[in-house]
């Protein structure tokens, strides 16, 4: 990429203050793009280790809350926590299976301290990344990125069967067929502003359908209050350690790794589209970010609920406005 290609892209760099109204509405997208993934790997978790209506409602609300303040965070760089650049912060897909693990065998709270454990491994890593960044090259980093979702394909299709026992046998799979068409048709024919659309255009489509079949209800949300905070949900912390612990502990490391890896590829990419002038890349702002990342791991476990990462769409959202303004973030 050229110089003058790199001007005519980027309309505002992390240092730059664009209008309040440019800036309020990238982050309004981004919010808006991000809080569906949120909400839906929560969701799917907890249902498919079958868990009370109190803990999933507790769960989202935490993920949502931790998800907001890491991502600003990511953005305003405090210390050596932080990137310095608008990294949007959401739920793991990679944690997916180690999680409903986690919460069939031992439940909420033993989830809940491997997570906290497995995050002080990610601070260990972020403190030697000077000494990895050889390791962590660009296309190493983008080829875990997209082996991630891999991992989480054979959990999603076994939830297509999950349907009440009144229902057609076709409404699971006509549900998702309709969900994953739209989200394809999108990122792979539709114009680039679109894409940063596609999961949520994709479970609205799925949702018209579910209703068609009679497999969707709508009345919970009808009931929810407006404003509110979840009570009687958290699910508190395990300080004694049990046999499921030992034996899942090993997998989070695992995985809570193959998520930082992810987060450095976001580091390096983020820099290389923020940027009108090409520029090498700062392992600093990597580390920082994850740091940040690790932050937020440590409060999900706290609060009890699913890690969270940064979310690739950080820089498709960066690359379709331009806007790469730290206040985006904010």
């Amino acid at each position: 990429m050229t110089a003058t290609q790199a001007d005519e892209h980027v309309r505002y760099e992390p240092d730059e203050r664009p209008p309040w109204p440019v800036a309020a509405g990238v982050g309004a997208q981004a919010a808006l793009v991000t809080v569906p993934g949120v909400v839906i790997t929560v969701v799917i978790v907890a249902r498919i280790a079958e868990q009370p209506e109190s803990y999933i409602s507790w769960a989202v609300f935490a993920a949502m809350l931790i998800s907001g303040a890491t991502t600003v965070l990511q953005a305003a760089r405090v210390g050596r926590v932080g990137a310095g650049h608008v990294l949007i912060m959401g739920t793991s897909g990679a944690f997916i299976a180690v999680c409903v693990a986690a919460l069939v065998e031992g439940g909420p709270a033993t989830m809940a301290s491997l997570i906290v454990i497995s995050s002080l491994f990610q601070f260990a890593m972020a403190s030697r990344l000077s000494l990895l960044r050889r390791v962590f090259t660009p296309v190493m980093a983008g080829t875990v990125i997209m082996l991630i979702a891999a991992t989480v394909m054979p959990i999603v299709f076994d939830t297509l069967v999950d349907v009440p026992a009144d229902a057609s046998d076709a409404a699971g799979p006509v549900t998702g067929l309709a969900t994953i068409g739209v989200v394809l048709g999108l990122v792979l024919r539709g114009p680039a502003a679109w894409r940063l659309w596609s999961p949520l255009a994709g479970v609205v489509v799925g949702c018209a359908v579910a209703g068609l079949f009679g497999i969707y209800d709508l009345q919970p949300v009808l009931d929810a209050a407006w404003i509110g905070v979840p009570g009687g949900g958290w699910p508190g912390f395990d300080v004694t350690p049990g046999e499921e612990f030992w034996a899942l502990l090993p997998a989070f490391i695992v995985v809570t790794l193959v998520g930082a890896v992810e987060t450095v590829g976001d580091g390096i990419a983020i820099q290389r589209v923020s940027r009108r002038a090409p520029r090498a890349t700062d392992f600093r702002v990597v580390q920082g970010a994850l740091n940040a990342d690790g932050m937020g791991n440590l409060l999900s476990g706290l609060a009890g609920t699913l890690p969270i990462t940064t979310n690739s769409s950080s820089i498709s959202l960066a690359e379709v406005t331009g806007v790469a303004a730290r206040t985006a973030g904010i």
